[in-house]
């Protein structure tokens, strides 16, 4: 079973192995108690008004590439982990990419959202819960291994 993280890859034919982790992370913007809801950006691929970002690591993720990645993670996995290290812990029970042409052909204005991966987690773990609750986990985190690729600065 392949990681969302092995999905966003791209292989420039020079390299054999995955380079180090990449790691995202984003605030939880919304959270429901009651209902132990959890919503956030996991990914986001290019800030309001078109500038492409560039992760710590250096890396960036193109809009399309992180569409697709998603596309296959929401497919074949649905699932949240903690830390990386124990998985189960979560469902996916939203997610959505926001791309240019979606929030064209749904009226949402231009410069009003990034490019970017919005999700939303039901946590099942109540230990978890708590931590999101007492503000030790505030954001989610994408884990990941890629293939580097140089990309031009042009």
């Amino acid at each position: 079973m392949k990681k969302f993280s092995e999905l966003i890859g791209k292989t420039s034919g020079k390299q054999e192995k995955p380079e180090e982790v990449l790691k995202g992370r984003f605030k939880i913007a919304k959270s429901d108690d009651e209902r132990r809801l959890a919503f956030g950006w996991a990914s986001v691929s290019m800030r309001i008004g078109g500038e492409v970002i560039e992760d710590w690591q250096g890396d960036i993720i193109e809009p399309k590439e992180l569409e697709e990645a998603v596309y296959e993670y929401v497919r074949l996995y649905g699932e949240g982990g903690e830390m990386h290290e124990r998985g189960g812990v979560a469902v996916l029970v939203e997610s959505v990419v926001f791309t240019e042409e979606k929030m064209q052909a749904i009226g949402i204005p231009p410069g009003t959202l990034p490019v970017g991966w919005w999700i939303g987690f039901k946590v099942l773990d109540e230990d978890v819960w708590k931590k999101v609750k007492d503000g030790t986990y505030l954001m989610f985190s994408i884990e990941g291994e890629a293939m580097r690729e140089e990309v031009d600065e042009e």
